[in-house]
């Protein structure tokens, strides 16, 4: 609620002050990388990262702010066998998920830019967006790929647990930085880095303690028990995840944006 009432307080100031400027949109796309930050790749960054890309829409309110519009899509990955602890490599788990992203927000510069104009050419920006994220987390068992959720791999839905299936539906809030420099009249190079506060565990499908394998393979099926527990060695009395902290994952990369029109049909009033 804080962070959208600073938009609308943003946008309002922009439009209220006092030099004429013509609003400027632009449309691009974006190309680079994906990862996840969460229960098996705790902190380190860039790590695993997989091919994203994406459409981007900005509409430049004045030199300094700009609403703009996201679609991204990309993969997340990380596997317990190239972790550096015991406990991890034991853990034996993988997953997969493919990320699509539908985000909308506000973008700051730090300086005064315009696309249509090289005497204001290149800024620092930052952005932040809330999003609708669609992710699918799977796993590799005997050379196919698994979707987990429906499995019920920490005893969801089952005796074994209070928890209902998590949604494969979540929303999210993408924070980042970025600079951005005209080639050209119209024509925009961007490097952007963000990532992505989510408000679920499961990205990874782990999050708190082995269920009863006997229950899930009662109640869920032999292949959610095989799944549930791959560990090396005994796990009685340890935990699968860490519940507490919530999964992040990021996109970073370039965009490549230009201003369709030659004229533009918007005025606002700015002053600088």
């Amino acid at each position: 609620m804080q962070s959208a009432l600073l938009i609308l307080l943003a946008i309002a100031s922009s439009l209220s002050w006092g030099q004429t400027y013509k609003a400027a949109t632009e449309i691009g796309v974006f190309g680079g990388g994906s990862y996840y930050i969460g229960d098996l790749n705790t902190n380190k960054h860039f790590v695993n990262s997989k091919p994203g890309f994406g459409l981007v829409y900005r509409n430049n309110l004045s030199t300094r702010h700009s609403l703009r519009v996201t679609a991204f899509y990309g993969n997340v990955y990380a596997n317990d066998s190239e972790g550096k602890t015991e406990a991890q490599i034991n853990r034996n788990l993988s997953f997969k998920s493919s990320v699509l992203e539908l985000a909308v927000g506000y973008e700051l510069n730090l300086f005064k830019y315009y696309i249509k104009d090289m005497r204001d050419p290149i800024t620092p920006y930052f952005f932040y967006q809330l999003a609708y994220a669609r992710i699918n987390p799977m796993t590799e068992l005997n050379g196919n790929d698994i979707a987990l959720q429906p499995l019920g791999t920490e005893g969801q839905g089952t005796s074994a647990s209070s928890k209902k299936n998590y949604s494969l539906n979540q929303f999210t809030v993408p924070l980042g930085i970025g600079v951005k420099f005209n080639l050209r009249k119209r024509v925009a190079m961007s490097f952007e880095y963000g990532i992505r506060k989510t408000f679920t565990d499961y990205l990874d499908d782990v999050s708190g303690v082995y269920a009863d394998t006997d229950v899930l393979r009662a109640e869920n099926g032999p292949l959610a028990a095989e799944l549930a527990n791959r560990s090396l060695t005994e796990t009685v009395g340890m935990n699968r995840g860490n519940s507490n902290n919530k999964d992040w994952y990021s996109f970073y990369g370039v965009m490549l944006t230009f201003k369709p029109f030659k004229k533009d049909v918007c005025e606002f009033n700015q002053s600088f």
